[in-house]
């Protein structure tokens, strides 16, 4: 679009908001229709317009018959290709909306699903937080866009305005309707680089020694009773005598208990931040762990959910 085109929409988009960008928050699905789909001519289209005009005039001057078909021809294309851009969005849907989880800082990734169920909807573009998307929707199928947005904040992140629009087919008009999903995504607070760790109770005098388990811990000969299924049989093989794999298990970590007031000295954000940082690295370590907000109480658990619990109530932490 050139810069002329580009200030047309822009005082149109200033002088009707309620047609344009400004529209209220929407729950998903959403289904363009309408009364929501407008068009305006490119730059493109506008000279075409004049091309055609100029076209007519000469015909006309010079009743050129052949000239004067030629002119008729291009306009009806014209006007055709104005109802297929137009018939590009109308009865879209744009559906599901999913979302990765990101910390602060970072970039979290968000899917978008667009369905069509008459017919196949092509260059179908999509304007969000100022990167522009091209997809083509199949007929009676769907198709998703990907993009990213800048998580600069912790807590629900809303999505921006979407401007959806084509120039399909010829390029001469463009059709377009803007759309604000009534949908957040979450983000996770950044942790801190380091610090210390959270206090560890000291357990007894045995924590740490191996237990019976199922790694092999080392070899020795065989004395009667043990087990057949332990039998080093390839390496019996190479000595004179059997050998015997003795198995251990290493004695579970100390559990973690994280306390909201157990951090002082710091002011909100720094709690939060360590706090994550806590659950990231008990997480790693395979350690089970509970935490204590002023708000809430996780209890003693481990794995994923525990973990996503956790982190959505730092970030939604007022």
């Amino acid at each position: 679009m050139d810069g002329a085109a580009q200030r047309v929409l822009a005082w149109a988009e200033r002088r009707l908001p309620a047609l344009t960008r400004l529209r209220p928050q929407e729950a998903l699905p959403i289904v363009l229709h309408r009364r929501r789909i407008y068009i305006v001519p490119t730059g493109f289209g506008l000279g075409f317009a004049t091309l055609l005009g100029v076209m007519l005039v000469g015909a006309l001057n010079y009743a050129n018959n052949a000239a004067l078909m030629l002119t008729c021809l291009l306009g009806a294309a014209t006007a055709g290709s104005m109802l297929v851009a137009f018939r590009v969005l109308n009865g879209l849907t744009i559906g599901t909306l999913r979302a990765d989880t990101a910390r602060v800082g970072e970039r979290i990734r968000v899917s978008l699903d667009l369905s069509a169920h008459e017919r196949e909807r092509s260059a179908v573009r999509m304007d969000i937080a100022g990167t522009e998307y091209a997809v083509s929707v199949p007929a009676g199928g769907s198709a998703t866009v990907e993009f990213a947005l800048d998580a600069e904040r912790r807590g629900w992140l809303p999505l921006p305005r979407i401007r959806i629009h084509t120039r399909w087919p010829l390029g001469l008009f463009r059709a377009w309707s803007w759309i604000h999903p009534d949908s957040t995504v979450l983000v996770y607070p950044m942790p801190e680089a380091m610090g210390p760790s959270p206090f560890e109770p000291q357990g007894d005098a045995d924590r740490g020694r191996p237990r019976v388990g199922d790694e092999v811990a080392s070899l020795r000969d065989y004395r009667p009773g043990d087990p057949r299924r332990q039998i080093a049989w390839k390496l019996s093989a190479r000595h004179h005598d059997l050998l015997v794999k003795d198995l251990e298990q290493p004695a579970p970590q100390e559990d973690w208990r994280l306390d909201w007031d157990s951090v002082r000295g710091l002011d909100d954000e720094a709690r939060i931040a360590r706090l994550a940082r806590w659950v990231d690295e008990a997480r790693n370590g395979g350690r089970r762990w509970s935490l204590r907000l002023p708000d809430g109480y996780f209890d003693i658990a481990q794995g994923d959910e525990h973990y996503h619990r956790c982190l959505t109530a730092l970030a939604l932490r007022p």
